[in-house]
């Protein structure tokens, strides 16, 4: 208590440590939490805005040509399924369904994963099966359950049949004799995938603005790596680097055997791709599966079945806080859904 013989320059003292946060501030789990220290920068690294491919060399007119590829429905026996269905570049590449439905409404097995950030992974798909964005984009189009398309000269047919793609393919691939192939196709929806990146305040506090984390967030990083998440999700998407088996030290109950059903190697079952944790908050339901709906939920099941370890609600509550951090800003004018030609 002061008196009225305190001098006016301790009381304006006083009010501005009231003001700082002694009783009337900001609150202290919404204050700035730091820069990161070295260690934080070597574990994760930063996310490229381009990820390159010297196999695919990018330009601006394969760029073009993917994004509509992208789009495109009739690369599709029932001419209403394209990549975007299945993950929506508006909804951080993903359509929030457990399984996605194909061309005829049967439901896939695997949940759906964001492309954005993809092409930096490992491999692509669940199990990894294919090495590149190129080498995936091939998939869904003749997957049976999915676009459904019968033959990839079926789809060359398709494309040839539309006169406006011919000099879209001629530009994005100069030289060729016949551009509108299948392969071409792969290589175009590569391209633009390759640059579908996102970034946010985690990549802030990385180049070190201290001001980026909040004290919550920069507890739930701390409690992230202190438990042991680091051990898969680490690198630039914080994940997606490794395979990991699932039920690593508690059997996780499932069907699906993950790698195995791809490799046929006794040793890699129900091990998957360990998925990336950028953008995390906005791309559940989560597990290969689908079957976890909330960050909330999967943050103990993988505390416990992969390191043995048991979390308290307060750690989930700032884990949570920190994966929240990961969201990134999404490209919008790269990402515009753009006229389909002949249409």
């Amino acid at each position: 208590m002061t008196s009225a013989k305190t001098p006016i320059f301790v009381l304006a003292a006083l009010s501005f440590l009231v003001l700082a946060g002694c009783g009337g501030g900001e609150p202290a789990d919404t204050a700035a939490g730091g820069p990161p220290t070295a260690q934080h920068k070597n574990m994760f690294g930063g996310m490229p805005k381009v990820m390159e491919s010297k196999d695919n060399p990018l330009t601006d007119a394969k760029i073009e040509l993917g994004r509509i590829l992208y789009y495109e429905t009739r690369m599709s026996v029932s001419n209403d399924i394209s990549c975007n269905s299945c993950h929506l570049l508006d909804e951080y590449g993903v359509d929030g369904l457990e399984t996605s439905p194909g061309h005829d409404g049967t439901f896939g097995v695997r949940n759906s994963p964001t492309v954005y950030n993809a092409a930096n992974h490992i491999a692509q798909f669940w199990d990894g099966r294919e090495p590149t964005v190129e080498a995936q984009a091939k998939g869904p189009i003749l997957n049976p359950v999915e676009h459904g398309m019968p033959t990839a000269e079926s789809v060359e047919e398709v494309l040839r049949g539309i006169p406006e793609y011919a000099p879209l393919f001629a530009a994005a691939f100069p030289g060729q004799d016949e551009p509108v192939t299948f392969d071409n196709v792969a290589m175009a929806i590569g391209a633009f995938e390759r640059k579908l990146t996102t970034r946010g305040s985690w990549d802030r506090w990385l180049a070190g603005d201290g001001n980026a984390i909040t004290v919550q967030e920069r507890r739930g990083l701390d409690a992230f790596t202190e438990i042991g998440c680091t051990t898969c999700h680490m690198g630039p998407n914080l994940g997606g680097s490794i395979y990991q088996k699932m039920g690593l030290v508690e059997a996780y109950p499932m069907e699906d055997t993950g790698r195995f059903e791809a490799t046929g190697n006794e040793a890699e079952k129900y091990f998957f791709k360990v998925p990336s944790l950028r953008n995390i908050a906005e791309t559940g339901p989560y597990m290969h599966d689908g079957s976890i709906e909330t960050l909330e939920e999967i943050v103990p099941i993988m505390a416990k079945h992969q390191l043995g370890k048991t979390v308290t609600d307060a750690q989930v509550a700032d884990m949570v806080a920190f994966m929240k951090l990961l969201t990134g800003k999404l490209p919008a004018e790269y990402i515009a859904e753009p006229k389909l030609p002949g249409m």
